[in-house]
């Protein structure tokens, strides 16, 4: 018998770290006007919003992989589906 994970969309942490991920996302929390210090002629918000642009396309890809349901059991009724 197939062990059956969660779908994504059931799954509380990973909608906590969306969150999270989304506040982290728009540097509202920043100082009006601030753009110094340049990083390699980026202002450090930017290389911010990156940042964790790069963890947001990380979590969706491990949600993806890891807890995205992609096989069903062929024991499972049709109104269990």
């Amino acid at each position: 018998m197939l062990k059956f994970k969660k779908e994504p969309i059931k799954n509380g942490k990973l909608w906590i770290i969306f969150g999270v991920l989304f506040l982290l996302s728009v540097p509202w929390y920043l100082p009006v006007g601030s753009y110094k210090p340049l990083i390699l002629g980026i202002p450090y918000w930017g290389w911010i919003v990156i940042l964790v642009s790069l963890a947001f396309s990380a979590t969706i890809t491990y949600a993806i992989k890891y807890l995205w349901i992609t096989e069903e059991d062929p024991n499972m009724k049709e109104e269990e589906k």
